[in-house]
């Protein structure tokens, strides 16, 4: 992952009690616990990692208190830029919408990753994608950024 500026991770998380048992759960039902994540990745190269899954933002009671900043901030311990992260569960048509949305105004020249979360934000609130549903904050508010938002 560290050979990417930026690494997208559509999956599930979960923070328990212990970090054994806080995963990042992968399409293949292969899991990658916690303590892996601090231990063996390396993100130093990396500028922005998505966590475009539920709760990815949300944190458990691990007591060192970092963990109140879920995975986002996890990422960022290993190294990378910043992280964006949902804060409850997510509906896979908004998230898709929404993402599909970030990516196009990322690409544009000197537009930081925090203007492009907040126009993609903004296309849905204003139904560009002719979903008006997705207009609703349920579908575009839960996604946050942590980090260095330039």
């Amino acid at each position: 992952m560290n050979d990417y500026s930026v690494v997208h991770l559509a999956t599930h998380a979960v923070f328990e009690k212990t970090k054994q048992d806080s995963f990042i759960l992968f399409g293949d039902g292969s899991r990658v616990t916690l303590s892996q994540v601090e231990e063996k990745w390396d993100l130093s190269n990396v500028d922005l990692v998505v966590l475009s899954a539920c709760q990815t933002g949300l944190g458990g009671e691990l007591g060192d208190g970092k963990e109140i900043l879920g995975f986002g901030y996890l990422m960022q311990n290993a190294g990378a830029d910043a992280a964006i992260a949902s804060l409850w569960t997510v509906d896979d048509e908004g998230t898709q919408a929404l993402m599909t949305k970030f990516y196009q105004v990322l690409k544009q020249e000197k537009v930081t990753k925090a203007e492009a979360l907040r126009q993609a934000q903004i296309a849905l609130i204003k139904n560009q994608g002719g979903r008006g549903l997705l207009a609703h904050p349920y579908y575009w508010a839960p996604f946050i950024l942590i980090g260095n938002g330039l």
